[in-house]
């Protein structure tokens, strides 16, 4: 891609559209929205690719471009949601002091029959979540990026990022215990 290869270029756009797509629908709700962001995204990288340095993997180098341009547009926007006030679904006591559950989970995996109705529950589970949450949980458990990059895309604290991917998919499965018990 640095040597002008058009090829290359189509070929990480065709990889990463997607998940840029997703990303950006994490910050912004309107569809127009995040195809701009998408779009703005591949334009900052066509002109800055010269200047990536390596120091991170190309795909979080490619994310932390679209969350910037994310947030930018959102604040633009003024679609930038406040800060979620934590429900006590999330925050109940999950261990008891010796480190045993409180209140074992159901054991939804093995009962689960139809997987696309599960698949479609736990979609619509992170959409339903708060803004950062939805942001910290798709990067780690959909895109798969590890602790430390969602920290550097997302500008969060080590410490930040755990509580909202803990209390992110303590949420989903709350919500895919109703589709089973069903």
């Amino acid at each position: 891609m640095r040597a002008g290869d058009e090829l290359a270029f189509g070929e990480l756009v065709e990889r990463y559209q997607p998940r840029l797509l997703r990303l950006a629908g994490t910050f912004v709700g309107s569809r127009d929205l995040v195809e701009d962001i998408a779009q703005e995204t591949w334009l900052a990288v066509f002109r800055g690719v010269d200047r990536f340095e390596g120091r991170s993997s190309f795909r979080t180098w490619l994310f932390q471009i679209c969350a910037n341009r994310a947030r930018s547009i959102a604040v633009r926007e003024r679609r930038i949601v406040p800060v979620e006030d934590v429900t006590r679904v999330a925050d109940r006591p999950v261990f008891a002091a010796d480190g045993s559950w409180e209140t074992p989970p159901d054991p939804w995996a093995d009962e689960a029959g139809d997987r696309a109705e599960l698949v479609a529950a736990v979609q619509t589970a992170i959409v339903a979540l708060p803004l950062t949450q939805r942001q910290v949980i798709t990067l780690r458990d959909v895109e798969g990026l590890s602790a430390e990059e969602v920290c550097e895309v997302l500008m969060l604290s080590d410490g930040n990022q755990r509580v909202l991917l803990h209390r992110a998919r303590l949420r989903v499965r709350a919500a895919l215990g109703t589709v089973v018990s069903r």
